[in-house]
């Protein structure tokens, strides 16, 4: 499937934060706001559509891609640029994710420097992180 960068909109904010996940990933779920979509278009992320233009993701960078409960574990205390990715829930556990995530990390060190962490949370309590130089 071939992905393509947008630029975030209100609608495809509102898409996004209106996408509920399944046991044991709802914790991802978002509550439909006004306040979880104004964070959307105020931070830096980005729209990810397929070639019929259709929203199938996102992702995100800096503080807004960290997972909070990662400064428990001390997860950012390295210089790394965090990023966040979230896919739509239907297009989950296809066989899709390694070149969804593949296409964001090379958007990304396009015009970096800095190692990239992941910050993946599982079951809620542990913490899984991956730095990439």
């Amino acid at each position: 499937m071939p992905f393509f960068i947008r630029e975030m909109t209100k609608s495809y904010a509102t898409d996004i934060v209106s996408w509920k996940y399944e046991i044991p990933y709802d914790f991802y779920n978002n509550e439909h706001s006004e306040q979880s979509i104004k964070e959307i278009l105020d931070n830096p992320y980005y729209s990810i559509v397929n070639d019929k233009d259709e929203l199938v993701g996102f992702f995100c960078t800096g503080a807004s891609a960290q997972v909070p409960k990662g400064h428990d574990y001390g997860a950012y205390l390295n210089e790394c640029i965090d990023v966040g990715i979230g896919m739509k829930p239907e297009l989950t556990g296809k066989g899709f994710g390694t070149e969804f995530f593949t296409f964001i990390l090379n958007q990304i060190q396009q015009n970096n420097q800095y190692p990239l962490r992941l910050t993946v949370a599982k079951l809620i309590r542990e913490l899984f992180i991956f730095t990439k130089n």
